[in-house]
């Protein structure tokens, strides 16, 4: 959390977009931030939380998503890997056969369907499908499935053209750090006169 915040107040951010399991490390990035202007004078603003549609997107297995538990789609993850990790999702867990009625607001499988690009129509159709057991979980993961590739296709097919090309993946890093030490720059120098160093 204190590499977080210092991340985030080196270029004096004011929003910052997190998850709602990141509000409490947003948190102490804005005590640090008041302590620090407390003791220093005001050099830095506190940051306020940006919460997406979906604050809370669980992995496949619907527990917290992590790449150390194994259950989150990459955005290098191949069509294969994505068809595999979708499959495998957790769905309601009172729906044991296809003809018993669900329940789409604890499918974990309906809140991807409603943050990766459903219409407000097909949403619906989704939500009326898993309610009456007309659509099984199985055609409903095929349909996520083909959501996830169609939405992480063009990025992975990008990284790939930059992974074949390192001493141009160099060149973006370095100017991507040089706009990066632009702006941080002063702010240290900021912060240090401030704290009389």
């Amino acid at each position: 959390p204190l590499l977080q915040t210092a991340d985030i107040i080196l270029y004096k951010a004011t929003r910052v977009p997190v998850g709602q399991d990141q509000l409490p490390h947003l948190e102490l990035s804005r005590e640090v931030v008041r302590r620090f202007n407390h003791l220093y004078g005001d050099v830095f603003p506190e940051p306020e939380a940006i919460i997406s549609q979906a604050p809370l997107l669980l992995g496949m297995d619907g527990r917290k998503m992590s790449k150390s538990y194994g259950n989150a789609i990459t955005l290098a993850s191949s069509d294969d890997e994505i068809d595999r990790q979708v499959m495998s999702m957790v769905t309601d867990p009172q729906r044991i056969k296809k003809d018993d009625p669900g329940d789409p607001d604890i499918c974990n499988v309906f809140s991807w369907q409603k943050l990766l690009g459903a219409s407000d129509a097909e949403i619906t159709e989704i939500y009326e499908g898993s309610t009456s057991a007309t659509l099984g979980c199985v055609a409903d993961k095929r349909d996520l499935a083909e959501r996830v590739k169609a939405l992480i296709r063009p990025i992975r097919e990008r990284r790939e053209q930059l992974m074949e090309d390192p001493a141009r993946l160099e060149a973006i890093l370095e100017q991507g750090a040089e706009r990066a030490r632009a702006i941080a720059g002063p702010v240290m120098a900021e912060a240090t006169a401030a704290m009389g160093l």
